[in-house]
């Protein structure tokens, strides 16, 4: 990869319409989540984080309509689940230029923030400055940005990055594509990386070095058959559809998921707020 600043997989966001409905759902499958925080005016939503090592997922919910939160709100009209992948950047200035200087009209940085309450008492601040590729480039109907963290320690606290199902890391996202191929080279251009044809015709794409996760474009029968005995209803003709985590305790994931030895871990969209969720031993 050559674009400086874009450093891989930060977070997923998974889009709700009840955010703390959707928060129960995620302690339920064993997951340890942040207090909920409430973002700046300007963006008129509110969130959940599930923290892992490098990366973690977002649930975010709309609180206030506002001119940025427009396109998730017409995304949630039609569906919950992985809405937006984010990377991580080390410098959004300077990350939305290299981009735009590719002739793409990324838009930031803008600067936000969120209060955050700690776990030893007393109440922090998480910063971001935040950059967008277009809302119209959408590979495979994955819509993608890019984040700067001012504030690790206000986001990344231990306490919560212990999960009692084990999860550690983000392995990889998996979007189903009408033409795999064509959205595989898309978003690889958007981020200047390489596609591998997997052994299942599956396309993937690095977003970083080692512990970043992959982001693999695939058809409907080729997801069904990463994840036998998992169902693929209420998941998406096309767009992010599964996310597959790491865990250092796939027998305590399983038992969780009230999953039997020998079965695939993991529960279908139904049970994970519109996402396909799968556990693979770290």
């Amino acid at each position: 990869m050559t674009l400086r600043h874009i450093l891989g997989v930060d977070h997923v966001v998974v889009a709700v319409r009840d955010l703390d409905a959707a928060a129960e759902v995620w302690r339920k499958l064993g997951f340890t989540l942040s207090p909920r925080g409430t973002h700046s005016p300007q963006m008129g939503s509110a969130n959940y984080t599930i923290m892992f090592g490098e990366d973690y997922m977002e649930l975010l919910g709309v609180i206030a309509p506002t001119p940025h939160n427009q396109p998730m709100r017409e995304w949630l009209e039609k569906r919950e689940g992985l809405e937006r992948i984010a990377f991580t950047t080390d410098n959004a200035a300077a990350g939305v230029a290299e981009v735009q200087a590719r002739g793409v009209a990324a838009t930031g940085p803008v600067a936000f923030g969120r209060p955050v309450n700690l776990p030893g008492g007393g109440q922090g601040e998480a910063r971001f400055e935040v950059f967008h590729w277009p809302s119209t480039l959408r590979p495979g109907g994955v819509r993608i940005f890019a984040c700067q963290h001012f504030t690790r320690d206000t986001v990344w606290i231990p306490e919560l990055q212990r999960h009692e199902n084990g999860a550690s890391r983000v392995i990889r996202v998996e979007a189903l594509a009408r033409d795999p191929a064509q959205a595989a080279e898309e978003f690889a251009g958007l981020i200047d990386s390489q596609v591998v044809t997997e052994a299942d015709g599956a396309r993937s794409v690095a977003t970083g070095g080692k512990g970043r996760a992959d982001v693999v474009f695939l058809d409907r029968q080729t997801l069904a058959a990463r994840h036998p005995g998992i169902s693929l209803e209420g998941l998406p003709e096309e767009g992010a559809a599964a996310l597959v985590l790491a865990t250092t305790d796939l027998a305590a994931a399983a038992a969780i998921l009230d999953r039997s030895s020998g079965e695939i871990v993991g529960v279908p969209a139904n049970r994970a707020t519109g996402v396909l969720l799968r556990f693979l031993a770290a």
